[in-house]
C-alpha cells in the first residue's frame, strides 16, 4: 500500500492557543475500534422560514348536503314586454253569454224612405167638438143663463181687475178668466224672493162688477155676509163659433154682421179706473166691453181686511155717440 502524507497546515486557534506544525506519517488501517455512543443533542428551535411557494388546486371536494330554504326576496321589476307571439288556432264556439245590460240610447238616425202607402183604415169615433169660451155677466146676484146654442161650463162672481203693489192687472170680462168660482176681498198673495208669501191687507185691491143693491145710509165699509148682495154673477158658456161685439156709437142698437146671430143686447164698456190712477180696459171686440145694464159705478172696490166699499176716485168710461155729421168738425 503507498503510503500517503497529510500536511496538516496551521489552523487558526482560539485566542491564546499556539498550535505546532505537525508532520505525521500514516501507517496502514487500524482494527475497527469499538462503535462509539452517539449522543444527540436537540438545539433551540430557529426562527420561522420564510414563506414557501403556493401548493397546486386541490381536486373539487364532495357535494354538501342541501341548505335550508331561504327567505322570499322583494318582488323585481317588471320586465319589459315581450315581441307578440304567432297567433294560435282559432278556439271551439263558447256558449251563449248572459244577455248583457241594456246600452244607452243612441242617436237619432237619418230619416228613412218613404214607406208605402198602407190599406185605408176603419172609420174613427165620432170627435167631440170644443167650441169658443165666452162670459156672461148678469150684474145681480144670480147667475145669468148661456145665450141660446151655447152650454153653461160653470158659474161664478164677476171679476173686473186686481191691483197690487200699486199696479193694475185687467181681466177681460168676455173671458173666463174674469169668472172666478169662488169669491176673496182679497184672491191672490205677493212673494218675494225669500221663499215668503203674505196676503196684502193695505195698498192691495180686488174689483169686482156690482148689483144694483143700494149701499147703507151710513156708506160704512160692507164686511162678511153683508158683501154678498154686491157682487154680481156670471156664467162661463161655450159657443159653436166665434163670438164678437158690435158697438154702434148711437143711441141704436146696432144689427149684428150678415150670417151672425144676436146673443144679448148691452151699453160699451171701455175702461176703468180707481186708487192711483190704476185701471184696466176691455178689447172693443170682445163680448165683455158690452154690459147688459149701465150703472156710472158698475163696480166695487175690496181689501185684504175683508172689507169692500164705492169710493170717490173710481170712475168707469163709456163710449159715447157719435153722429155721422160731427165726424172730422
Amino acid at each position: 500500500m503507498r503510503s500517503s502524507r497529510y500536511e496538516i497546515g496551521p489552523q487558526t486557534a482560539p485566542s491564546g492557543v499556539n498550535f505546532s506544525l505537525l508532520y505525521c506519517a500514516l501507517g496502514l488501517p487500524g482494527i475497527p475500534g469499538p462503535a462509539g455512543q452517539t449522543i444527540v443533542v436537540k438545539g433551540d428551535p430557529g426562527p420561522p422560514g420564510p414563506p414557501g411557494q403556493p401548493g397546486l388546486k386541490g381536486l373539487p371536494g364532495l357535494p354538501g348536503p342541501p341548505g335550508l330554504p331561504g327567505q322570499i326576496g322583494l318582488p323585481g321589476d317588471t320586465g319589459r314586454a315581450g315581441i307578440p307571439g304567432f297567433d294560435g288556432p282559432g278556439g271551439h264556439k263558447g256558449e251563449r253569454g248572459l244577455p248583457g245590460q241594456p246600452g244607452l240610447r243612441g242617436s237619432q238616425g237619418p230619416p228613412g224612405p218613404d214607406g208605402l202607402q198602407g190599406p185605408p183604415g176603419l172609420p174613427g169615433s165620432a170627435s167631440v167638438a170644443h167650441g169658443f169660451l165666452i162670459t156672461r155677466h148678469s150684474q145681480t146676484t144670480d147667475t145669468p143663463p148661456c145665450p141660446q146654442g151655447t152650454v153653461q161650463i160653470y158659474g161664478g162672481f164677476s171679476l173686473l181687475y186686481v191691483q197690487g203693489n200699486e199696479r193694475a192687472h185687467g181681466q177681460d170680462l168676455g173671458t173666463a178668466g174674469s169668472c172666478l168660482r169662488r169669491f176673496s176681498t182679497m184672491p191672490f198673495m205677493f212673494c218675494n224672493i225669500n221663499n215668503v208669501c203674505n196676503f196684502a191687507s193695505r195698498n192691495d185691491y180686488s174689483y169686482w162688477l156690482s148689483t144694483p143693491e143700494p149701499m147703507p145710509m151710513s156708506m160704512e165699509p160692507l164686511v162678511g155676509k153683508s158683501i154678498q148682495p154686491f157682487i154680481s154673477r156670471c156664467a162661463v158658456c161655450e159657443a159653436p163659433a166665434m163670438v164678437i161685439a158690435v158697438h154702434s156709437q148711437t143711441i141704436q142698437i146696432p144689427p149684428c154682421p150678415q150670417g151672425w146671430s144676436s146673443l144679448w143686447i148691452g151699453y160699451s164698456f171701455m175702461m176703468h179706473t180707481s186708487a192711483g190712477a190704476e185701471g184696466s180696459g176691455q178689447a172693443l171686440a170682445s163680448p165683455g166691453s158690452c154690459l147688459e145694464e149701465f150703472r156710472s159705478a158698475p163696480f166695487i172696490e175690496c181689501h185684504g181686511r175683508g172689507t169692500c166699499n164705492y169710493y170717490a176716485n173710481s170712475y168707469s168710461f163709456w163710449l159715447a155717440t157719435v153722429e155721422v155729421a160731427e165726424m172730422f168738425r
